[in-house]
């Protein structure tokens, strides 16, 4: 493999990249609660830690050099390519950026920042007539928000998994699972039976495999 290592060390590419991830994620949720802000933070912190070891300092190959150097020889883990670490692993060894799991993880983020899109709109429309969101993507789970966080979040861990992000990513998870239970009490206090039905209709970030669009039975209305 041809030596990369210079591919390091880059730490403008860390600000730009963070700077374009954050900015881009800003225009699709568009937060305006303390709430909001609180859980777009959050996600921030995640991608700045993810570049940060993308571009600046590869903290987890040098903490795992030597396990990885014994177990799959033959590999300069310190090239840049190598930090697509499940691709080295699983045996990929051309352009890991045509790899099976670079393309899942397009996949994954692409569908995660639809999703917030998606569900940002439907619950702006909703907010400024007064009532409860309940189309789109809150047909099908309650909280569309937070799944596409977490979409994008494990997109970019299949991508470029690192020790720190692996670490956060739980945390995170829970943090949005708590926010959306905040939500949620919130919503029954405003929306009483209305939300009651809601909730025991549509699943909280699992939907019903044959409510999703194209299933044969099609979303349900709750």
């Amino acid at each position: 493999m041809v030596e990369q290592s210079s591919a390091y060390g880059l730490w403008g590419l860390v600000i730009v990249n963070s700077a374009v991830f954050i900015l881009f994620a800003f225009s699709f949720f568009k937060p305006r609660t303390g709430r909001d802000w609180r859980s777009f933070g959050a996600f921030s912190a995640f991608l700045v830690a993810l570049f940060a070891e993308m571009y600046g300092f590869p903290l987890t190959i040098y903490l795992l050099s030597g396990w990885l150097q014994s177990r799959f020889p033959g590999i300069d883990w310190f090239s840049h390519d190598a930090g697509h670490l499940l691709e080295m692993m699983f045996g990929w060894r051309l352009n890991p950026h045509f790899g099976p799991f670079h393309i899942v993880s397009f996949i994954l983020i692409g569908g995660g920042f639809v999703l917030i899109s998606a569900a940002w709109r439907v619950l702006y429309e909703a907010q400024q007539q007064g009532r409860l969101a309940t189309g789109g993507p809150y047909a099908y789970v309650r909280h569309p928000q937070y799944v596409g966080f977490v979409l994008v979040m494990a997109g970019f861990l299949v991508q470029w998994p690192t020790l720190l992000t692996l670490a956060m990513f739980p945390v995170l998870v829970a943090m949005y699972a708590r926010l959306s239970f905040t939500e949620e009490r919130e919503a029954r206090k405003e929306f009483g039976e209305a939300y009651h039905r809601y909730a025991a209709s549509v699943p909280a970030f699992f939907p019903h495999l044959n409510r999703l669009p194209g299933a044969a039975d099609g979303p349900r209305t709750p």
